[in-house]
């Protein structure tokens, strides 16, 4: 009789696991989904968090809403949604600040490739080097004189210490060998409002959240970060024509506190490929410039430990002091 109760309720447990496990997937989301910005309201990633939380809001019919937590070069909105319940219902704006932040920082409560599961890639944005329109120079090569005429005296503005903003505009004072004074702000906006009033000289940032100002000719574009053109700015050069083999790209993605089960992110992922083979979406983000990055958590993965490779080289070369 022991050994027939134990197996009953063996049994049950294991009728009850395999029941709950495909309803808590088909459910998914039992309630609102916050997306967490590491950045101010206003610079790329909070855009693209916003237009991928619309998608996904129509799709899966509960609110995805974006909440932006500014501050640590975006460590502190990482850490909110790794201390978050791993069910989905707290995800990540992932960016390049991820990758960078591993090397830049030494004593992070978490570690981001442990603790973070990626879901998907969204978008790569191309940074452009922007210029106040009354800055004398009209040119990357005019930028560069003026610097050198004047060490120490242009003001580079940044979304934050060891952001993709602050890092693009170290690896242009190395390969260019300018000494611009580094100006951090909490997020690109702040930063951007800055620049537009002449306070900073010079900003490195994503088309995403620029390309409003240069068609408004209250920004001058001096140089685009791709290794080609961009058709949405076919006039601007590229950065590495001055500077040969410069190269930096913002990126963009959603991951997930560590342990968030496989069939949510599966549906994620599946979700998130949707809308950016969507015609209209797809246009959207073009429109901002972007290439757009579909695929596997797998290829997400690879992509944030290349990136995490090539910012690390930077900031020790750079010597940047973990803040």
């Amino acid at each position: 009789m022991k050994i027939r109760k134990a197996l009953l309720i063996a049994f049950t447990l294991a009728s009850a696991v395999a029941s709950v496990a495909p309803v808590s997937a088909q459910t998914y989301p039992s309630k609102p989904v916050r997306i967490i910005v590491g950045l101010a309201a206003g610079g790329g990633v909070d855009i693209l968090g916003r237009l991928m939380g619309q998608w996904l809001s129509e799709r899966l019919g509960q609110p995805f809403v974006v909440e932006n937590r500014p501050g640590a070069g975006g460590n502190i909105g990482t850490e909110a949604v790794v201390k978050a319940t791993a069910d989905g219902h707290t995800l990540l704006l992932v960016n390049a600040a991820n990758a960078i932040n591993t090397t830049l920082y030494e004593k992070l409560s978490f570690s981001f490739d442990r603790d973070i599961v990626p879901i998907a890639s969204i978008t790569r944005q191309p940074v452009a080097m922007l210029v106040n329109a009354s800055f004398p120079a009209t040119s990357v090569p005019e930028f560069i004189a003026y610097a050198k005429s004047n060490p120490g005296k242009v003001n580079m503005g940044s979304a934050g210490n060891g952001t993709p903003s602050h890092l693009a505009g170290e690896l242009f004072k190395m390969m260019a060998g300018v000494d611009l004074t580094h100006v951090p702000y909490r997020g690109v906006a702040p930063a951007m409002t800055d620049l537009l009033g002449g306070q900073v000289q010079v900003l490195f940032t994503s088309t995403a959240s620029s390309l409003e100002y240069i068609r408004a000719g209250k920004l001058r574009a001096l140089a685009v970060t791709p290794a080609a053109r961009l058709e949405a700015l076919p006039d601007v050069p590229t950065l590495a024509e001055f500077v040969s083999g410069y190269e930096a790209t913002q990126w963009y993605g959603v991951g997930a506190p560590r342990n968030t089960p496989v069939s949510i992110v599966g549906r994620l992922n599946k979700e998130i490929n949707m809308a950016l083979a969507d015609p209209k979406m797809r246009a959207r983000l073009e429109e901002l410039g972007g290439t757009i990055l579909a695929g596997s958590p797998a290829d997400f993965s690879r992509l944030i430990a290349d990136e995490t490779e090539k910012w690390g080289r930077v900031i020790r070369a750079a010597k940047l002091k973990t803040l």
